[in-house]
């Protein structure tokens, strides 16, 4: 692990780092480094609706293509799905010696976007999500992160990536070197077995279970949705929780997850390792995201999607926001 006394922040002096993109994780990076001291610059297109957010955060905003030739260090971003539209407008802004970053590796793993050979290419990830990189920042702490180098042309990546890391604050909480391979895999996995999609569908399936016994939606929606989020940072300390929830943990969990739920997740590993996911992914996006865009909205409209929406908009003390 590395921490502040193990990166220079002062190796980006006299270096502007290029945002380019101020969503999640673009406007925490960008904000933090510019009060660490690094000259910023925010990339996005004329249009976009993020150019007086950024501007109200003092930033400064020109378009993408000219954040990229301005420059030292150009962090993309955007979502994964743009990268290579993206690309396209920073790829003439890149010179040689310069460094490309990225907070995921999936683009370049998957040939989405290919730098060239003489120009750094690095990772650094915060594992957590913007808002919440930019709120320990200001309060003095700082989320973990991730870095890896991809491509090492001048020497000095790593030294380059520790110091970007710092100036975003993970060093604070510590920064893991790891590859582009190791973290794109894990990160998708993570994501469509654990995070997102297997706690969605264990949430949606415990609800229906349930609501289809007879019992009050808004009950169903607070003993499977509203306390997960209570109880997730207990994990791993099970003295919090209560005997009978303790027991219950040990004798019934591993009966929904399974050997069969082993064996599919295995499955669904296999199927980012070699590349299924990431074809089907890319393909959805260039057939303009039809099927997503269809989920996305049949998943609006269940049963625990709107009682969780009416249920929230009573309590004062969530953050809606994010």
């Amino acid at each position: 692990m590395f921490y502040d006394d193990d990166a220079d922040l002062s190796l980006l002096d006299g270096k502007t780092v290029a945002i380019i993109g101020f969503g999640s994780q673009g406007h925490a990076h960008a904000q933090n480094l510019k009060d660490s001291g690094v000259s910023v610059v925010v990339g996005l297109r004329e249009d976009s609706s993020s150019v007086q957010q950024a501007k109200d955060a003092g930033l400064e905003v020109v378009p993408v293509a000219q954040a990229a030739e301005r420059g030292d260090i150009v962090m993309i971003l955007v979502p994964d799905e743009l990268h290579r539209q993206v690309w396209e407008d920073v790829a003439p802004g890149i010179e040689k010696g310069n460094m490309v970053l990225f907070g995921h590796g999936f683009s370049v793993l998957y040939g989405e976007v290919e730098p060239p050979p003489d120009v750094d290419v690095a990772l650094a990830a915060p594992k957590g999500p913007g808002h919440l990189v930019r709120r320990q920042y200001t309060e003095g702490s700082g989320v973990p992160g991730l870095i890896a180098i991809h491509q090492d042309a001048t020497g000095n990546a790593k030294d380059l990536a520790l110091a970007y890391a710092k100036g975003i604050g993970c060093t604070r909480g510590g920064v893991f070197e790891t590859t582009f391979k190791e973290e794109t895999e894990t990160d998708l996995f993570g994501e469509q077995a654990v995070l997102c999609g297997g706690a969605s569908a264990l949430v949606q399936a415990g609800f229906d279970t349930l609501v289809e016994a007879g019992y009050d939606p808004q009950m169903a929606y607070f003993e499977c949705l509203h306390e997960l989020k209570l109880i997730v940072d207990l994990m791993g300390m099970r003295y919090s929780i209560s005997n009978t929830a303790e027991y219950g943990d040990y004798t019934r969990g591993p009966r929904v997850v399974n050997d069969e739920t082993r064996a599919e997740m295995k499955r669904i590993l296999g199927e980012i390792q070699d590349g299924t996911f990431a074809r089907e992914w890319i393909a959805e996006n260039r057939a303009g995201q039809e099927n997503f865009k269809r989920m996305r909205e049949e998943q609006a409209r269940t049963q625990v999607e709107t009682v969780g929406k009416e249920l929230r908009s009573h309590m004062s003390w969530i953050n809606t926001e994010f």
